[in-house]
């Protein structure tokens, strides 16, 4: 049976021209407590969370995305991700500005640059977003209003990338790299394509879910033309995937760019496998490939939302075994203070004794696997460098 998604209807006047042009949707975006009063009852937490928001992060959302949250359930899950409450006021367990230690000096050696692993860097193209989800982990970076990178900025980035030739992928981020024009994307895509050495670009963007319309024709081509390029999005729940979305994420693998999706497990939002479920087989019946799906980091104000690892990984259990490896997303921890990815599973392993080793599948089957002997004759690694090497020249001259 095939998967029914229901179309958005606006709650503002407006012509289908404007509600389809993600600039309007950019320049009409709810930011004030009188803006979201308009669409929405206003419950005493959310009005409680106005009034303090300004020491904890700025509210934001476009009309497109306002209007997939139910107006008089506070406890809605879409409204819980874009409306600021008072529990963000209420430190609870641990709270950091900077959960990732991205502004440590050895994590940021340039202005708009990240480089916490050898191979791959983040760059922040801008501090702007179309909507500002209350649990953003970029809270001392993103909605400063510094939009996109100086040029000065922009310059020592290209050439800190340049300079170091084992970076080989360049993320693209922020805020959103998407709310930049298409003529200042194609200039950072066509940059990068001239380092030999950056060999996979990523975008990643939450544009497809909270402005869909951003993904134009015109949007793809610039893509495309500078693949491989990988799109990385953010949808959360199951109604956030939507016609319009559906059609912004085909529209991009059917120009070949490969989209992917990063979730984030949220208190009253998608705490509840079959929740997760339904989110992944979505995804998957419109091309987008369940990618991460990442515990809530402890940034500022975001205690409320946070679910408990042990929760966490239940809920992973619960669909080992009930959904395939397409639809299983990575369950990740980020490490605080600039420790990195740590990916966890449930633990099927029972115990073991000298090479033998025993488990209890997800179903309750139990077995022993006999594990051969570790010695390993020595491998040629330069053969595969070579090969590699043919590889991309036979792959540019195409």
């Amino acid at each position: 049976m095939k998967l029914q998604f229901s179309s958005v209807s606006p709650r503002v006047a407006c012509t289908p021209e404007e509600w389809n042009d993600w600039r309007w949707q950019f320049r009409m975006s709810l930011k004030s407590e009188e803006d979201f009063g308009r669409y929405f009852s206003l419950a005493p937490e959310e009005v409680q969370g106005f009034h303090s928001q300004k020491n904890i992060f700025r509210a934001q959302t476009t009309p497109y995305y306002a209007s997939l949250a139910d107006q008089k359930n506070p406890f809605d899950p879409i409204r819980l991700i874009l409306m600021p409450r008072v529990e963000e006021t209420q430190s609870l367990h641990q709270e950091m500005l900077d959960p990732l230690g991205e502004r440590k000096p050895e994590n940021h050696p340039r202005e708009r640059l990240i480089h916490r692993y050898s191979d791959r860097v983040l760059f922040l193209l801008t501090d702007l977003c179309s909507v500002y989800c209350r649990y953003c982990t970029r809270k001392h970076f993103t909605a400063n209003d510094h939009a996109f990178v100086r040029n000065n900025d922009y310059l020592q980035a290209l050439d800190y990338i340049r300079t170091h030739s084992g970076i080989r992928e360049v993320i693209l981020s922020g805020g959103d790299p998407l709310t930049i024009s298409d003529s200042h994307l194609e200039r950072v895509l066509s940059d990068l394509r001239t380092i030999e050495h950056v060999e996979i670009i990523r975008i990643h963007t939450r544009m497809p879910v909270v402005a869909p319309m951003r993904i134009s024709e015109d949007l793809c081509r610039i893509i495309k033309k500078h693949k491989p390029v990988y799109l990385i999005t953010h949808f959360n729940h199951p109604r956030e995937v939507t016609v319009e979305s559906a059609m912004a994420v085909e529209k991009l693998v059917d120009h070949g760019v490969p989209v992917l999706n990063q979730m984030v497990l949220l208190n009253g939002v998608n705490n509840h496998a079959a929740i997760v479920q339904a989110l992944s087989r979505r995804l998957l019946y419109v091309r987008v490939k369940p990618y991460y799906m990442f515990q809530c980091d402890p940034s500022l104000g975001s205690d409320h939302l946070r679910t408990s690892i042990e929760e966490s990984l239940r809920i992973q259990r619960e669909l080992w075994g009930h959904v395939s490896g397409l639809a299983m997303p990575t369950y990740i921890v980020d490490i605080p203070e600039g420790g990195g990815k740590a990916a966890l599973t449930p633990n099927f392993l029972t115990g073991h004794q000298g090479s033998v080793h025993r488990f209890k599948g997800w179903d309750g089957v139990e077995a022993e696997y006999h594990s051969p002997s570790d010695t390993r004759p020595p491998m040629d690694l330069e053969s595969y460098q070579d090969e590699w090497n043919e590889l991309k020249n036979s792959k540019a001259s195409l």
